[in-house]
C-alpha cells in the first residue's frame, strides 16, 4: 500500500469515526476519548514518549509504547507542565509540574463545511526554563474554525537541558523530545481530521529559536510544510550557550554528589536525586529574580552524542545550505527588550528602582542579562563599557533613561539576530524567508507584568502580538484594533500553511521573500495599517 492510499484510508477511518462518535479517536496504541468544548473537540495530555524517569531521565526520548487494549485513554484532562522553575510564580517557591510530561494535545473546530484541516503545531516559549502548553489558548484559532492545533510538552530546565558536552551527558534533550513530538504528529494527525501534508510549527521566544532549531535538521522538510518564529530565533545570544559542562557539575554539586569530574558518574549520581530537588537548584544559577533567564538550554553537542541534535552552531549550519528548505517566517516587536529589562523598573524595599543598581554593577551584571562573554576580562569590560556608551553615553542608569536600556536589550537579543538571520537565510537557503515587526502597543504588555507598574509608556513589548494569536489573560480585554489584528495574523499564518508556493500576506500587505536580495524587506504591522520597510 502506498504513503497516498494510507492516508486516503485513514481520513476515511477518521471521517467514519466523526460520523459515529468524533470524540473517539483510534490510534496505534487503542482507543482515547477527548472532551466536547461547544465550538471544538479537544484530545489532550496524549503520551508521545516513554516517561523520561528513573533510567530514561537524561536519555534521549523513547517512542511510547503501551497499548490501550482494555481501557478507552482518558484524552479529557489538559496537559500538566513539565517540571520547572516557573518565573510565572511570584511567590519565593518557583517549583511547579511534572517530571512525567510528554504529552502532545489536539484541538479540533467543529465543522459543517469540512472534514479535513491543516495543522499548527505549537512549541510554547519560557526561556527553555518554563512555560507550557496550557497557558497559551488556543480559542481564537477555534473561533476561526479553519485549522487544527497541537500543543507540544516538553523537558524544560536542568531536566531538559543540562549537558556536560561530551557523549555522557550531551543536553538538548527538550529539543529532542520537540523533534519525536513532530514525528508523532506527521504520523498519527490524519486520525484526528488533520492534513500531514499541510503542518505548520510555530514557537514565541524560545520556542520560536526551537522551531529554528528544528527547521536546520534536514529531516524537518518531511515533518513540516511552513514554520514561524516569533520573537525568538536561533542566532540570538541566549540560545546556544557555553560553559554548559562547569554548570553540570556545578548543579551535581549542589545537589550532593560531591567534586565530580567524571561525566558518567556525574549522570549516574544525577538519575538518583529527586527532580524536585535538581529543578529547585535552579535558583542558585540565577543573580537575581530571574537573571540570567535561560541558566540551562542548548547547546553544540558531540558528534559522538546517541541520537545527538545539534552538533554544529546554527551559523554554520545555515552557511553549510544544509537544512530543511521550508518556508519560514521570523519576526520581533519594537520593544522586544521589555523581556527582561522591565525588570528593572521594579520597587526595592528601599523604594528604588534596580536600575540604579547597574550604576555601580554594570560590568558584573551585564554580561548576566545579555548573554556575552569574552576570552579576558578586560575585552568584557571593553565590551560592556561600549554597550552603555552605544546606547547611553555619558548619562547614568535612571528611571528617566530606562527606555534607552530597553533599545539595548532589544537591539542585542532579539533584533540584530532576526535581522542576521533573515540575512544568511536569503544568502545561503534557497526556501523563502520573510520578517515583520510589530508595532501597536498593548495597554498591558510584558512591560508592565514585570516592572508591577502602569506608570511608564514600554512601547511594543515581549508578546504583544503572539498573546493575539494564542490567548492569555495578561492580554485581556482587547481593544478594537487588536481584535482586527488578531483576525488578520491568524488568516495570515492561515493561508501561510494552506499555499501551494509559499506565499504571504497579512491583510493587504504582501511580504516579501528575501531570498537573494541586496535589501532586506520587512513588514512593518501598526495600529491601523501594514507597509513593506526597506532595512539597512
Amino acid at each position: 500500500m502506498t504513503d497516498k492510499s494510507i492516508r486516503i484510508a485513514l481520513l476515511c477511518l477518521g471521517a467514519a469515526a466523526t460520523f459515529a462518535d468524533p470524540l473517539l479517536v483510534e490510534l496505534p496504541h487503542g482507543r482515547l476519548r477527548g472532551r466536547d468544548n461547544k465550538g471544538y473537540y479537544s484530545y489532550e495530555s496524549i503520551p508521545y514518549a516513554e516517561p523520561p524517569v528513573g533510567e530514561l531521565r537524561f536519555e534521549a526520548p523513547q517512542p511510547y509504547s503501551q497499548q490501550w487494549k482494555e481501557t478507552t485513554f482518558d484524552a479529557s484532562q489538559p496537559p500538566v507542565l513539565c517540571m520547572q522553575w516557573s518565573q510565572f510564580i511570584e511567590h519565593a517557591d518557583k517549583l511547579t509540574g511534572s517530571e512525567d510530561c510528554l504529552t502532545v494535545s489536539v484541538y479540533r473546530p467543529k465543522s459543517s463545511n469540512r472534514s479535513t484541516f491543516s495543522v499548527i503545531v505549537l512549541i510554547h516559549g519560557g526561556c527553555f526554563m518554563f512555560g507550557g502548553a496550557v497557558e497559551n489558548g488556543h480559542e481564537p484559532l477555534m473561533a476561526s474554525a479553519n485549522v487544527i492545533v497541537v500543543k507540544i510538552s516538553y523537558r524544560l530546565g536542568p531536566l531538559g537541558f543540562v549537558s556536560t558536552g561530551d557523549g555522557a551527558l550531551p543536553g538538548n534533550f527538550g529539543l529532542k523530545d520537540q523533534r519525536l513530538a513532530l514525528h508523532w504528529i506527521k504520523q498519527n494527525i490524519a486520525r484526528f481530521g488533520g492534513e500531514p501534508e499541510n503542518i505548520l510549527v510555530l514557537g514565541f521566544s524560545s520556542g520560536a529559536a526551537a522551531v529554528h532549531l528544528q527547521l536546520l535538521q534536514q529531516e524537518f522538510r518531511q515533518l513540516a510544510k511552513v514554520a514561524v518564529s516569533i520573537s525568538g530565533n536561533a542566532l540570538n545570544p541566549w540560545i546556544v550557550l557555553k560553559s554548559g559542562r562547569r554548570r553540570a557539575f556545578e548543579l551535581g554539586r549542589m545537589v550532593g554528589c560531591g567534586l565530580l569530574s567524571d561525566s558518567a558518574e556525574l549522570k549516574k549520581c544525577l538519575k538518583t536525586k529527586d527532580a524536585a530537588q535538581l529543578v529547585r537548584a535552579v535558583r542558585e544559577f540565577l543573580v537575581f529574580d530571574y537573571v540570567p533567564f535561560t541558566p540551562f538550554g542548548p547547546v553544540v553537542e558531540t558528534v559522538d552524542a546517541s541520537e545527538p541534535f545539534l552538533t554544529q552552531h546554527p551559523i554554520d549550519i545555515i552557511k553549510s545550505g544544509k537544512f530543511a528548505q521550508v518556508p519560514w517566517l521570523v519576526s520581533y516587536t519594537q520593544e522586544d527588550g521589555t523581556y527582561n529589562a522591565a525588570l528593572l523598573l521594579a520597587k526595592q524595599a528601599n523604594g528604588r528602582e534596580l536600575i540604579e543598581e547597574l550604576n555601580s554593577r554594570w560590568y558584573e551584571l551585564a554580561p548576566h542579562f545579555l548573554f556575552y562573554s569574552k576570552k579576558t576580562i578586560e575585552e568584557m569590560d571593553n565590551y560592556s563599557r561600549d554597550l552603555r556608551q552605544e546606547y547611553l553615553g555619558n548619562r547614568n542608569f535612571s528611571l528617566e533613561n530606562y527606555l534607552n536600556v530597553q533599545r539595548m536589550f532589544t537591539d542585542v537579543l532579539f533584533r540584530n539576530d532576526t535581522i542576521r538571520s533573515i540575512e544568511l537565510h536569503g544568502k545561503y537557503g534557497k526556501s523563502p524567508v520573510y520578517g515583520y515587526v510589530y508595532d501597536n502597543p498593548a495597554n498591558q504588555g510584558s512591560g508592565h507584568w514585570l516592572s508591577k507598574r502602569n506608570n511608564v509608556s514600554f512601547g511594543s513589548g515581549h508578546w504583544d502580538d503572539f498573546f493575539l494569536i494564542f490567548d492569555n489573560p495578561v492580554r485581556h480585554p482587547l481593544r478594537s484594533d487588536e481584535k482586527i489584528i488578531s483576525k488578520n495574523l491568524i488568516r495570515m499564518i492561515e493561508s501561510f500553511v494552506q499555499s501551494e508556493n509559499g506565499t504571504l500576506t497579512y491583510d493587504n500587505c504582501v511580504l516579501r521573500d528575501n531570498v537573494a536580495q541586496e535589501q532586506l524587506k520587512l513588514l512593518s504591522i501598526k495600529r491601523n495599517s501594514c507597509e513593506v520597510l526597506q532595512v539597512r
